[in-house]
């Protein structure tokens, strides 16, 4: 019989495989319907996982509740500095930059711009390790981030945010190395290095050969500046320029990264892996780089304009503000759709790519794992019976992730020698 930990993905991925596509073709910013957000998204579950998913659903609207409140409040922090006419301030002259990039000639390398040689990154001690590996050791990863933003007007706005501009890592490394690397990003609200190593089962990966990279995304821990409220406030609070530019910021720095882990300490293989901001991260970059063994978003997001209608209050602000300034969602999708995965062909190959979602989640609706899944070509998927933040039957798609990850040859020689030898 199979497993109960299993049914939720085989109900949810069964009932997709023969139906339609949702990823519209051509421009997806105009031809998504405009209504997205207030899609439901069935699934045919048994009764007891109907009750599980349900009940944690309830939770993420709580929490969706309490995050829409908090950008509600602090959104409109980013524009008192210009207000009083000492700063930055977005509008359409600005937005009209990214919708140039999505043009039919356009060429987005030309926003996700290739780091320079030459950037140095720091080892050091760090004072928390979280786990301490008795075959390895825990080391601190840091570097000048050489992001200069794409729209010129918000050079000094980057520039002021000193916290920002020292990009972080985690390093669990085995002292036989280099092995295989397993890239890991948090989502947003959630850097704690406690909270990550647990979420994504990192020692377990770790036992498994593997050694682990959590990278901290723009403005969220260490990164984030003094004054603000919350960790990850800056990556939202100068408008859609700024959300643009925070992503090719973080993007540029996992250039960096990936570059030193390679040609400085010679690891071979990287295997990306994001949940919520960092699952969008990390689809982001299988659609800009080809040089990864595997992309595994968790819950991301794939449409943020369609998400933030959906997270009350904001949401409702952003209605408010469309209505009154007659303007439309697709408008603002084509503003953002320069950092969406959806407007590119993923660099990585098919099998490379898998997506976890969460039938219960509310915070980042399963319509967007789908949608990422439709333009992906339907790579492997797998559904679990919890919502954003619960994932019931983690063990489940642990164990699906590492089938996966073996699969496409991602495993360390001598794991995979011991296998062998197990099977002989």
């Amino acid at each position: 019989a199979m497993p109960r930990s299993s049914i939720v993905s085989r109900i949810a991925h069964d009932s997709y495989r023969h139906s339609p596509s949702t990823m519209p073709g051509g421009r997806w910013w105009e031809n998504l319907e405009s209504n997205f957000c207030d899609r439901p998204e069935g699934f045919e579950l048994e009764p007891w996982d109907w009750a599980r998913v349900n009940a944690t659903a309830a939770i993420d609207l709580v929490m969706r509740t309490w995050g829409g409140s908090l950008l509600a409040l602090t959104l409109p922090l980013g524009y008192l500095p210009a207000l009083r006419g000492q700063g930055f301030i977005d509008g359409p002259d600005d937005w009209q930059l990214y919708i140039d990039l999505v043009q039919p000639d356009a060429d987005p390398a030309g926003f996700f711009r290739d780091p320079p040689e030459g950037v140095r990154v720091t080892e050091y001690e760090p004072r928390w390790t979280i786990f301490e590996p008795d075959d390895g050791r825990c080391i601190g990863l840091k570097f000048e981030s050489p992001y200069q933003p794409y729209n010129e007007r918000m050079a000094e706005v980057f520039a002021s945010h000193r916290n920002n501009r020292t990009a972080r890592a985690r390093w669990w490394r085995h002292n036989d190395g280099p092995r295989p690397v397993l890239l890991a990003i948090h989502g947003f609200m959630a850097d704690p290095y406690w909270l990550n190593v647990r979420f994504f089962s990192l020692q377990q990966f770790y036992e498994q050969g593997y050694d682990i990279v959590l990278f901290t995304l723009p403005h969220h821990g260490l990164r984030a500046e003094d004054s603000t409220v919350y960790s990850g406030q800056g990556f939202f609070t100068a408008g859609m320029s700024g959300i643009n530019e925070s992503m090719a910021q973080a993007i540029c720095d996992l250039r960096v990264l990936k570059r030193y882990l390679r040609r400085d300490c010679g690891v071979e293989q990287i295997a990306v892996t994001g949940v919520s901001l960092g699952g969008w991260t990390s689809a982001m970059l299988a659609s800009l780089d080809d040089d990864l063994d595997a992309v595994i978003p968790n819950v991301p997001v794939v449409t943020p304009v369609d998400l933030l209608l959906e997270w009350y209050p904001a949401g409702a602000i952003v209605r408010t503000g469309l209505f009154a300034l007659g303007w439309s969602v697709r408008y603002l999708r084509e503003i953002m759709a320069v950092t969406t995965p959806l407007t590119y062909s993923p660099k990585v190959p098919t099998e490379r790519l898998m997506i976890i979602g969460g039938v219960g989640d509310r915070l980042a609706p399963p319509k967007h794992s789908r949608l990422l899944w439709d333009h992906w070509n339907r790579c492997r998927i797998h559904w679990f019976p919890g919502n954003h933040v619960v994932h019931l039957d983690r063990g489940a798609y642990i164990a699906h992730i590492t089938e996966f990850l073996h699969e496409v040859g991602f495993r360390h020689g001598e794991a995979e020698s011991a296998e062998l030898a197990e099977a002989g």
